[in-house]
């Protein structure tokens, strides 16, 4: 169990939602409260929201990083030799 303490113009606020809603102020707490975790979770970096598909190990090739340049070369000059 959590007890908040509010400033009073929050609490106010909460209380009259609360009676227009007819809904618990818990209920509103815990709803404002999931929407701040959702809100935060979209927050997250690109490399965090991705960093299970980075790495060597998703290409199958562990030495893609350091042979790239040798590969792009093999692959121009396929591609335009006569």
């Amino acid at each position: 169990m959590l007890n908040v303490r509010l400033d009073e113009d929050t609490e106010k606020a909460l209380k009259e939602y609360s009676v227009d809603k007819n809904v618990s102020k818990s209920s509103i707490v815990k709803e404002a409260l999931a929407m701040y975790f959702t809100n935060e979770k979209s927050l997250e970096s690109p490399y965090n929201l991705g960093k299970e598909l980075f790495g060597k190990e998703g290409s199958g090739q562990p030495d893609t990083s350091s042979t790239y340049k040798s590969k792009l070369k093999g692959k121009l000059n396929a591609k335009h030799s006569h």
